[in-house]
């Protein structure tokens, strides 16, 4: 068995545009810009395919998550939208997406802010129960993007 996936991981590290072989951009906002240290990038585009890193919906002014579990799950998806739409796709390109949450209860706040940002079909989703994130934040959402083959230049 082991030797069947070790075979079929060297076909395909041959095949062009397999993600090993295609260059990398990485997209940085001006938070990251302006901290070099941290380990980090807002988003890895490889090829055809953007994976962006978890996002915090954290006020600017403190460096926090606001109070307002509302505004925080606007602040995190206004995030994601920012790095998304840096890498030059949109939010309808997201083909998956993984939300951390603190609580379980703040399901339907979150999706009721979440849906207003696609039109027409959701990327697949997965809603983890969190034990707690970084800098009091309830929500954490990370993603995977497709370039559409039409958009292609």
């Amino acid at each position: 068995m082991i030797k069947k996936l070790l075979l079929v991981a060297g076909l395909l590290a041959t095949v062009p545009g397999f993600a090993g072989d295609a260059a990398r951009s990485y997209i940085t906002d001006e938070r990251l810009a302006a901290n070099p240290g941290l380990p980090f990038s807002n988003g890895v585009l490889v090829g055809d395919t953007l994976y962006v890193a978890g996002h915090l919906g954290l006020d600017p002014a403190t460096g926090q998550a606001p109070a307002d579990v509302k505004v925080e799950a606007q602040m995190v998806m206004d995030s994601v939208k920012k790095t998304v739409e840096k890498a030059g796709f949109s939010m309808n390109d997201l083909v998956s997406v993984t939300v951390y949450c603190t609580d379980l209860k703040l399901y339907d706040t979150f999706n009721a802010t979440y849906r207003t940002y696609f039109n027409g079909q959701f990327p697949a989703r997965a809603f983890i129960g969190a034990g707690s994130l970084l800098r009091g934040g309830h929500f954490e959402v990370q993603g995977v993007a497709v370039r559409p083959k039409a958009a292609k230049n």
